[in-house]
């Protein structure tokens, strides 16, 4: 069997000069275009037989998804904004609602995409297309005005955290904000991300190295909808057999037989009779252990490990991780390390001495400071020994990827900063998709950096509108905002070159503790400004990257943002408050009920109160948790020694590979990755991982290049359609809970697994 194909990281090394794109572009024969079918002409594909593999993960960008491009498609037409206008409307409520749910769930991108596509496409059957109704419907429905609908709907959909903040105030502290002030608030905010995203355009979406892998399958199935040809016609026909194959199966497993959810032998030996094992292997109910060797079946579980779309680099390095975490959390645990081996195994809450659930109110006075007699009383509190593992984990990773991004892409930092060329209109930029996006009229950098500055002044005001001390000083505003936008661009590259997103609100989380100790308003807003509108980028800059692959003009993209924004931020607001307003008591309650529970609301208040009042007593040096924020400035070496291996080896040499293949960051956050709800489905993706990213890569890439992404896209949207309907019809959505009765395969004495239930 040959050598494991290795993909480099994104390297200068890694990132092709023109020539060698031009050299690949003349051998790969599935690179052609077919201009009156408007898609790649992949029938020549099919007749080959020695098709070329697919070595860089980037490569992806041009051999999976056409450049092909037709500037006389209409974009912003009545569809776009009909459809646009209800999708983000409807996005943002159901949004809205899920977060005061008891369930966890959210509005996904291609549940909105496949309504979207059904939508559209029946109003152009159904309308007239003569006379004054071609302005309605003026032509088939095209990519161009579905890329614009899923652009403005998916952004509505994202709920903000400045509405839960206010939601947060308005439960817990009394303060109900102006109407118009709350959607300004939550608007601003957004607009921040905007703003930074623009500003990045030339370094994290223009080139080819930044191709986002999450955005290939969704990409992969619009063109198969919507271009014509019989290749495509055979991938639609693919993507609705295998969207209703896991229709048909996903409700299965989420329902009357939950055990196929986390399938462990060892826990149906074991049944329930050790605790040990069930730490090790149990993995189906929540925080029930961290499931060695336990396979699933549901997709909704599997498609968190992206095992269809990250690259095997990506993939190879969190196994490390978790593998590397399987036995430090084990042996951390029953070691006692962190005095914790009296407490639970997995928990992400605060513990007080006897091991039962820490009284955050109890150590506080009536205006939620901390009361140092009273804290002497209760004794400060604890964290399982797993969760503080974890903070430590995530925060190396922080620390590993500033420098990991500072090493690996330094050529691309400096081309871009140096004499502040990022904010240079017109730069030319060696990437097949980019090249065909010079057709359109480009929105300028200033564009973005006005938003940007206005955004900070609206926000600023904002939290200066209500009586009394401000919710959040200026001077922290600029402060924090500073450091979202440092960190997006580090975090931008991890997650356009591999798909993943790194952690980083715990340690930011601590820092705006140190810097407004006994705030716990403050520091809700601080860890926005500061965690926040960095991910907040990173979605748009994923949209931006979306929108230039499909060929969506920059104006309409952006203006197909701002709409989506302004939408969500009215309907996030005005859902809220009626939800509050009818439901504060329960939404009050720690339990709540089976309709309606304020428990993300309750955790991000309860969180600040812990991290306001208690940081100083949890982690500073010589407190028991000192090292969690230190492990950041450890994390800032750690990559180090592979960089200077790789350099010091000789050229092309299994070490100097091997060193190059190790992604620190990846590794560190999924060490800490795994003491968090149920874990059954990463032994699953480590085979589909393998059979996707490395088998059928490798030995079937015809293949790989046609169906791999159409099928995470069709397995992705199946499950995710089918999900929607059992919250609403079975698990307590719409207000009606329907258990499934108890029987082996859904156990009401022991957990999904059969391991033993968890304490």
């Amino acid at each position: 069997m040959e050598d494991l194909p290795m993909d480099p990281p994104p390297t200068d090394t890694a990132i092709n000069s023109s020539k060698e794109k031009e050299a690949e572009a003349t051998v790969d024969v599935s690179y052609k275009v077919d201009p009156d079918k408007g898609s790649i002409d992949d029938s020549e594909l099919e007749s080959v037989e020695n098709v070329e593999v697919i070595r860089k993960a980037e490569d992806v960008a041009t051999l999976v998804i056409t450049t092909d491009d037709d500037p006389t498609l209409p974009v912003f037409t009545f569809r776009t904004i009909f459809l646009g206008v209800g999708l983000s409307a409807f996005g943002a409520v159901l949004g809205t609602i899920y977060t005061f749910k008891p369930q966890n769930a959210t509005v996904s991108q291609l549940f909105v995409l496949i309504i979207a596509y059904v939508l559209g496409t029946a109003m152009h059957k159904l309308m007239p297309t003569m006379g004054y109704w071609r302005f309605i419907n003026p032509g088939p429905f095209n990519i161009k005005e579905h890329t614009c609908i899923v652009i403005m709907s998916s952004t509505a959909a994202t709920v903000a955290t400045a509405m839960e903040i206010i939601a947060a105030l308005n439960l817990f502290y009394d303060i109900r904000l102006n109407g118009a002030v709350a959607m300004f608030q939550i608007f601003s905010t957004q607009m921040l991300g905007y703003g930074i995203a623009g500003i990045l355009r030339t370094l994290l979406v223009f080139p080819t190295y930044a191709f986002y892998p999450g955005n290939i399958s969704v990409v992969q199935l619009l063109q198969s909808l919507h271009f014509g040809g019989l290749l495509n016609h055979k991938k639609r026909r693919y993507f609705w057999i295998v969207f209703a194959a896991i229709f048909f199966w996903e409700w299965i497993p989420q329902y009357p037989f939950p055990l196929l959810t986390a399938i462990s032998v060892i826990c149906l030996i074991d049944n329930g009779r050790h605790g040990f094992v069930r730490n090790l292997f149990g993995a189906g109910s929540s925080n029930e252990g961290i499931g060695l060797l336990s396979f699933s079946t549901s997709w909704t579980l599997i498609t968190q490990g992206n095992p269809l779309i990250w690259p095997l680099q990506t993939q190879i390095n969190s196994y490390i991780g978790m593998a590397i975490g399987y036995v430090v959390l084990t042996a951390a645990y029953y070691s006692n390390a962190f005095n914790g081996r009296n407490l639970v195994f997995m928990s992400t809450s605060l513990f007080g001495s006897d091991g039962s659930v820490y009284n955050q109110t109890a150590i506080l006075t009536p205006d939620l400071n901390l009361d140092p007699e009273k804290l002497a009383v209760v004794g400060p509190p604890r964290y399982t020994t797993t969760y503080t593992i974890s903070q430590l984990a995530y925060n190396i990773g922080l620390g590993a990827a500033i420098t990991h991004v500072f090493v690996w892409n330094w050529k691309e930092l400096k081309g871009a900063f140096t004499g502040f060329k990022f904010m240079r209109s017109g730069q030319e930029i060696d990437d097949p998709h980019f090249v065909k996006m010079k057709a359109y009229q480009e929105v300028p950098q200033w564009w973005y950096l006005a938003l940007f500055v206005a955004s900070i002044g609206v926000a600023i005001g904002c939290l200066y509108a209500t009586p009394g001390e401000p919710l959040m000083p200026w001077w922290s505003v600029l402060l924090f905002t500073a450091l979202s936008a440092f960190l997006a661009v580090f975090l931008g590259f991890i997650t356009a070159t591999t798909g993943f997103n790194i952690a980083v609100k715990g340690a930011v989380q601590i820092l705006a503790a140190f810097i407004h100790p006994g705030k716990p308003i403050t520091v809700m807003y601080a860890t926005m400004f500061g965690n926040s509108t960095a991910f907040q980028t990173l979605y748009l800059l994923q949209d931006l990257k979306l929108g230039q692959y499909n060929k969506i003009p920059p104006r309409f993209t952006f203006a197909s943002q701002m709409l989506g924004s302004i939408i969500g931020s009215i309907f996030n607001y005005a859902m809220m408050i009626s939800i509050v307003d009818n439901n504060r008591a329960i939404l009050q309650d720690p339990v709540g009920n089976r309709v309606w529970s304020g428990w993300i609301i309750q955790g991000l208040n309860s969180n600040s109160i812990a991290m306001g009042a208690l940081v100083k007593e949890l982690y500073t040096f010589g407190k028991p948790y000192w090292l969690v924020p230190f492990s950041i400035f450890i994390g800032l070496f750690t990559p180090l020694p592979f960089y200077f291996m790789h350099k010091l080896a000789k050229k092309g040499s299994f070490l100097s590979e091997s060193m190059a293949y190790i992604h620190v960051p990846i590794i560190a956050l999924y060490i800490g990755y795994l003491p968090f709800s149920v874990n059954g489905q990463w032994w699953s993706c480590v085979l589909i991982g393998f059979a996707s990213q490395w088998w059928a890569r490798t030995r079937r890439p015809a293949w790989f290049r046609k169906y791999n992404y159409l099928t995470s896209a069709a397995l992705d949207g199946g499950s995710q359609v089918i999900l929607f309907i059992l919250s609403f019809a079975v698990f307590g959505a719409s207000g009606n809970d329907v258990p499934f009765p108890s029987w082996w395969g859904n156990s009401g004495t022991l957990s999904v697994d059969r391991c033993k239930a968890t304490d």
